[in-house]
């Protein structure tokens, strides 16, 4: 295939595409029908034209035969008065009229049949122009539905893609929120534990000192309560009292375990 070839059938096909956009088949319609109203109107005027044509045939006629009636009178007055010559020459316009009635005749019987014929194909004309109007607008009205229910698709699918963009940007507002307010719980207990007042404030070398030298005593005092109640050793009063704090002795009860040499007898 040539370039030229090819050329002309892409912009064909374009221009076919291009003008299917374009056409609305209500308004196509609409045109198809004006002309088939204006060719009914052509065999309209065509029924009047031969039916005129058949009137003036049958006033010739009438005019013809009231001339002939008044030729054949006035041979019979001229054959009355002795005047056969008169008589003759009216006699014979007569037949010559005759004869020209004659074939008005048959013209009125021809114009008639067509008239006849033309009238019938003007009612067949405007039966189908009539069918083809009923069914344009049940086509314009479906057409006009399908279009409307196209738009509303159209609508829905644009709400459904923007409806996707909205549930996306409010998952991500729900996990941004979610890491804000799980930072925000982070830093409280942060707080509560001051955990950032010693990382934000100043230090007290001091005080921490005296809190690790406190924590051991408490170790060591808990140790020895440990091994007095395992008979490993004396408990130290200060244990034994640190013990009934925790809730180990019961109030009331005074501890009656004594300490016992390795070796002896329980």
């Amino acid at each position: 295939m040539s370039v030229m070839k090819r050329l002309s059938m892409i912009f064909k096909s374009k221009a076919n595409k291009a003008l299917d956009k374009m056409e609305d088949p209500r308004e196509t319609l609409d045109y198809s029908y004006e002309r088939q109203l204006q060719l009914l109107q052509k065999v309209r005027r065509g029924v009047a034209d031969v039916a005129t044509s058949r009137k003036r045939v049958e006033l010739q006629i009438s005019q013809i035969e009231g001339q002939s009636v008044k030729l054949e009178n006035q041979g019979r007055q001229a054959l009355k008065a002795g005047r056969e010559d008169l008589a003759r020459e009216a006699l014979t316009r007569r037949n010559n009229l005759q004869s020209q009635i004659a074939d008005l005749r048959i013209q009125y019987s021809n114009l008639q049949g067509e008239e006849e014929k033309l009238t019938m194909a003007s009612q067949r004309l405007q039966a189908k122009v009539d069918a083809f109007r009923t069914k344009k607008e049940t086509i314009k009205a479906t057409y006009t539905a399908a279009e409307a229910q196209t738009r509303i698709n159209e609508a829905f699918s644009g709400i459904s893609e923007e409806m996707g963009d909205v549930g996306l940007a409010i998952q991500r507002a729900e996990d941004k929120t979610a890491q804000m307010q799980a930072r925000a719980g982070a830093i409280d207990e942060l707080l509560a534990s001051g955990a950032l007042d010693d990382a934000l404030g100043p230090r007290d070398d001091i005080q921490a000192e005296l809190d690790r030298m406190g924590g051991g005593m408490d170790v060591e005092l808990e140790l020895q309560r440990m091994r007095a109640e395992l008979g490993q050793a004396p408990a130290p009063k200060s244990a034994i009292e640190s013990g009934q704090n925790h809730g180990q002795q019961p109030q009331g009860q005074p501890h009656t375990q004594q300490y016992r040499q390795p070796g002896e007898g329980a």
